[in-house]
């Protein structure tokens, strides 16, 4: 049985649950060169808290439409990452989340056939990470730049993520490192690094800690 959808859209519920607290509202868009896609990401950030709903389309390694919402508890940490894949003949879901005590599940259903590795994991070997990685995505770099403060530069941090393949939808723990380089008026460069080594790229933020330009995974968009 596929696990339950969220039917209130996640900012809609963030704002009611946080009433009186500051919220800000982004739109932002993004294009992917490799592989080729695209993906629109509707922000809410307040104080603590990164609520996302987005869609992303992209070519390889088969034609697939990805939607995703996203909900943090308070520090930014990961509380729910629900997202849904699909393509010609197949679609696949995943409920990946995150309680109180540090504790992650995930559910997954598959439907159709389909040559991808299977949705899911185990959440046991989770344990430790406080933030999910939506592959591909760049909405998802928010939640450790913000709860560091990586934005006001610091010293390097290592993490554990709870990385979401796309579009399989299988989640794994991933070791990823984060280093500030360099700030300007417009853009803060951050480095990312994974920690087995391959790959890294100077990913460029905006004052709120969304990404302008990561390089090898998106571009945004500017109007």
């Amino acid at each position: 049985m596929a696990p339950a959808s969220p039917r209130l859209g996640l900012l809609q519920h963030f704002g009611s649950t946080l009433a009186g607290v500051y919220e800000m509202r982004r739109v932002v868009a993004w294009v992917k060169d490799d592989p080729f896609g695209v993906e629109f990401a509707e922000i809410a950030l307040a104080p603590q808290h990164v609520t996302a709903e987005g869609v992303a389309i992209a070519a390889r390694p088969i034609p697939y439409r990805l939607d995703y919402m996203l909900e943090t508890a308070s520090g930014y940490l990961t509380s729910r990452l629900w997202v849904t894949s699909r393509g010609e003949g197949w679609s696949r879901t995943l409920d990946l989340r995150r309680n109180a005590s540090g504790v992650w599940t995930a559910s997954a259903d598959e439907e159709g056939t389909v040559d991808l590795p299977p949705a899911g994991g185990d959440p046991a070997t989770l344990t430790g990470a406080l933030d999910c990685d939506l592959g591909l995505s760049p909405v998802t770099n928010l939640m450790p730049i913000l709860r560091h403060k990586l934005l006001a530069g610091g010293d390097p941090i290592e993490l554990t993520m709870a990385w979401v393949s796309v579009p399989d939808l299988s989640v794994r723990a991933d070791g990823q490192c984060y280093v500030p380089l360099r700030t300007a008026s417009d853009r803060r460069v951050i480095r990312y690094e994974a920690s087995d080594g391959t790959f890294a790229a100077d990913i460029a933020f905006d004052s709120d800690g969304i990404v302008i330009d990561y390089p090898g995974i998106a571009r945004r968009l500017q109007p």
